[in-house]
């Protein structure tokens, strides 16, 4: 169970200061980047200029003649080989499987969105080698492109011309409730329907993405270096269905990575096309995304256009959430697109409550645009948006209080295992409570009054509140298998104890600002009683991890976590023999406290320092019952979903004269089970809330008719500020424990971000400038004055 909050290190409970920040706040960091190899090259992509078009020719004899070219590669070079999958097979509602374009390491035949790389240069200089790129005379012939979700269903203009069609999978959930749902919608006393977008984002690391692959001729062995927050995926995917190398002859490796929120997740072109070039020319090969690479070609997040109907009894008891969705996946299926507003999403719309009916639509559709896949919260944003704005509609409809209406129908603590009509089973939860505790942190009594103070100035103000659930730690595999992941979704971990009686824990998740080289040491430390100096995390080089399915999802700790205790548990097993041994005792006498072996009712110990000595010096004991060494590994795969879930509210003050919209309150009150860190904790909320007060107020990915990019740089993209940004109050006390792994987690990656747009757009909206800007592949970024001045412009055009 957790310790006092209020501790400066040690264990579980603690707010054990972040180790690896030392490293980060020192430039002493090793990022993809940083990595130098002798004889390295540079790889440049050319990309396409037209979001849609036939690609008539390519020539690159004057490219490939320039000085310092080493090589030029065309999408013809990989006509042969594997393309990308999808992560997830859907099928529609008629049990048709998805339609399944290949999606080639470099554009064969045709372009398919702005960005979309058709050829690829490798020089001795990144200059030499973008001035090959723009000696390439490519004749694309341009098509209409088509952008708007509603007309690419209609037809007309294809993405994909083989398959015919622009809508690849048209999915229902839970069809077997549709029937019961449609009936109950239509004798219900009261329906809302209400109409939303989930605005396009575009995730925007702090470190863009990069690869640099180096081939071994003498052995045959491939190293990519890249930054992934997969590492074992990426290596599967590249061995098993891109490049088919053999997996033993392949390691990935992702040192620090600055940021992913996602878009890291996934296997991209780039990293099959560096391996390639490396193995041709047998010297390493680099490519670095500029920032306008990123904005074009990471995958993007949301996008999605809803319709949902929510029915009552007049007095407010749900009976039935139904919704229809269009979800852009954009040009091509990246790894999880499949998955992100289907399962991710369809099974939360029960949200917190007890409607005993929900049906989801969802009809995914491909667009002359970039791919888009899972953002923070991946489908659970999209659930909560929808659900908390219709409900609050209601509430206004019927002349109820929201937050009355919502308690009402929450689901109550004596109801647990509660299973949702939605699909899932939840096993803990007090919602209730975490309202209670929003409502007296926001001072929801005195909002009236400073209402009231605000209209005397000539500024507006609103109160917006929600509540939220979500499925985090995604598994289990016998589960998501049936569901169509093609991947299992447990996690390993490796604990090796060194003879002086340090530890080397190595992970399957990977670290990229989460904080696992502070709060996974933490949880080892206090199974063993040991100092957490001795402990060392290991992560992201598959040659050190037996496997891993990295971090995403909020997994990291309810599933790798619960590995490593696993993993820990042996140890603890072997070493309680190794200390009966050296004190002449039966293991079922030792106790294992504050780091001592001992026999219990005694005063006979030894450490467990002197027990790890023993386990590599192994002369005195029977061998036949003890093996020398001590190291162990375990895989997990967890039983349930886990379900973090809480209560928000953000306080704004407007004014009408300007459209400046200032955050005056938030309050966050969460229940994430058992906590490891509280400060790592508390800063993953207020990194959340930061996203999410980005896609509420500022952030908005716009294309134009013709597929060009409009928000392609920070002239015209704004990110939130540290001025766009209120101080919070935060409350994860009081969680209910999870009931089905080992810590009692929940975990708390993918909250903040997921709730504050249906707070904040309650009350206002923002519209943004931007100017139509055709994508040049090097055109460089304009200076930071620019993008300051162009960002307090679009601040200043938001509107109530």
């Amino acid at each position: 169970m957790p310790k006092d909050n209020t501790q400066t290190d040690g264990g579980i409970g603690a707010s054990t200061l972040r180790r690896e920040d030392i490293r980060f706040l020192t430039g002493e960091g090793m990022y993809t980047d940083d990595i130098q190899l002798q004889g390295q090259t540079h790889a440049v992509f050319a990309r396409s200029d037209v979001a849609n078009g036939v690609i008539k020719s390519i020539d690159t004899s004057v490219a490939a003649a320039m000085p310092g070219v080493l090589a030029v590669f065309t999408g013809a070079d990989f006509a042969e080989v594997g393309g990308n999958p999808a992560g997830w097979l859907i099928n529609s509602r008629d049990g048709e499987p998805m339609k399944e374009p290949k999606r080639p390491v470099l554009a064969h035949g045709k372009v398919r969105h702005v960005g979309d790389a058709y050829a690829a240069v490798i020089a001795e200089t990144r200059a030499q080698a973008m001035d090959a790129v723009a000696a390439i005379e490519a004749d694309i012939e341009e098509l209409p492109a088509v952008i708007n979700m509603a007309e690419a269903v209609k037809g007309g203009s294809l993405v994909h011309d083989e398959i015919e069609t622009n809508v690849c999978f048209d999915w229902g959930w839970i069809e077997d409730n549709r029937a019961a749902t449609d009936a109950a919608i239509k004798a219900a006393p009261h329906v809302t329907t209400l109409e939303l977008v989930n605005n396009r984002l575009v995730p925007n690391a702090m470190e863009p993405r990069a690869s640099t692959a180096d081939y071994n001729k003498g052995t045959g062995e491939y190293t990519l270096y890249t930054t992934s927050q997969n590492p074992h995926l990426t290596r599967l995917l590249i061995s098993a269905f891109v490049l088919g190398i053999p997996e033993n002859k392949l390691r990935v490796i992702a040192p620090d990575v600055g940021g992913g929120f996602g878009s890291k997740i996934y296997h991209y072109g780039e990293e099959a096309l560096v391996l390639a070039a490396s193995k041709k020319l047998k010297r390493p090969v680099r490519w670095t995304a500029s920032r306008s690479e990123s904005f074009l070609t990471d995958a993007h997040g949301r996008d999605h256009v809803t319709k949902i109907e929510l029915a009552c009894e007049k007095e407010g008891t749900f009976i039935a959430f139904r919704t229809e969705t269009m979800a852009n996946v954009g040009a091509y299926l990246s790894n999880f697109s499949t998955v992100t507003p289907t399962f991710l999403h369809g099974t939360l719309m029960a949200d917190n409550y007890t409607v005993p009916n929900v049906y989801v639509n969802v009809k995914a559709v491909f667009t002359n645009t970039a791919p888009v896949d899972a953002y923070r919260g991946a489908g659970r944003p999209e659930a909560t948006y929808s659900i908390e704005r219709v409900i609050d509609m209601t509430a206004r409809e019927l002349g109820m209080d929201p937050v009355e209406l919502r308690r009402m129908n929450f689901v109550k603590p004596d109801q647990y295992p509660f299973a949702s009509a939605a699909g899932l089973e939840y096993d803990s939860g007090n919602y209730d409570r975490q309202m209670d505790k929003l409502e007296a942190m926001i001072d929801r009594d005195g909002f009236e009054a400073r209402r009231i103070e605000s209209a005397k100035n000539g500024k507006l103000r609103g109160l917006g509140l929600n509540a939220y659930i979500e499925a985090c730690g995604i598994a289990p595999s016998n589960l998501v298998g049936i569901l169509g992941a093609r991947v299992g979704l447990y996690d390993a971990a490796t604990v090796r104890v060194n003879a002086t009686g340090s530890l080397a824990v190595m992970v399957g998740a990977h670290s990229h600002g989460q904080g696992h080289e502070t709060a996974f040491p933490q949880i080892v430390a206090d199974m063993l009683g040991i100092d957490l100096e001795s402990i060392e995390i290991v992560h992201g080089d598959t040659a050190k991890i037996p496997f891993g399915m990295g971090t995403y999802g909020s997994r990291s700790l309810a599933v790798c976590g619960s590995a490593m205790v696993r993993a820990t548990e042996k140890i603890i097993v072997k070493a309680k023999k190794i200390a009966a041994h050296m004190l002449e005792a039966s293991d079922a006498d030792i106790e294992l406290v504050d780091g001592q072996f001992t026999v219990a009712g005694t005063d006979k110990s030894v450490s467990f320092g002197e027990v790890a000595l023993k386990a590599y010096i192994p002369h005195q004991y029977p061998i036949e019952d003890i093996e020398p060494g001590l190291e162990e590994t375990a895989f997990y795969d967890p039983a349930n979903f886990t379900y973090p879930s809480g209560a928000y509210a953000c306080e704004v003050e407007v004014d009408p004269e300007t459209g400046k919209v200032t955050i005056e309150k938030f309050a966050a009150a969460d229940d994430f089970g058992n906590i490891i860190n509280p400060m790592i904790v508390t800063g993953q909320v207020h990194g959340g809330i930061g996203q999410g007060i980005g896609q509420a107020l500022i952030e908005q990915t716009s294309y134009d008719r013709d597929g060009q990019l409009l928000s392609a740089s920070y002239m015209d993209y704004a990110m939130p500020r540290a001025d766009d940004m209120p101080f919070y109050q935060v409350n994860h006390d009081d969680g209910t424990p999870c009931t089905h792994n080992p810590l009692g987690v929940k975990v708390c990656g993918e909250a903040g971000g997921d709730r504050i747009a249906a707070n904040c757009r309650k009350r206002c909206h923002r519209r943004t400038a931007t100017r139509r800007q055709k994508y040049h592949p090097h055109r460089h970024a304009p200076d930071a004055v620019a993008r300051l001045g162009r960002h307090e412009r679009q601040r200043s055009l938001r509107d109530v």
